[in-house]
């Protein structure tokens, strides 16, 4: 698990870009499944497209789920 604090949550996807790139690089892995709650920043058209074209199941938790 990662966590990165953001100012503004239109920052959400260049920072993801950003983050896959580093994590991939290092572990030598892929990103197979991203796991968002149904914010709009982790719903727009450019990250469900981004997801789609690596091969990245986007899964988006139902709301008001507790943490496990």
């Amino acid at each position: 698990m990662w966590l990165y604090l953001i100012k503004a949550k239109s920052d959400v996807f260049n920072i993801f870009k950003d983050f896959k790139a580093l994590m991939e690089k290092q572990s030598r892995k892929c990103i197979k499944i991203l796991r968002t709650d149904g914010g709009g920043e982790f719903t727009s058209g450019e990250l469900e497209g981004f997801c789609k074209e690596h091969g990245i199941v986007h899964e988006v938790t139902a709301p008001y789920t507790p943490p496990r």
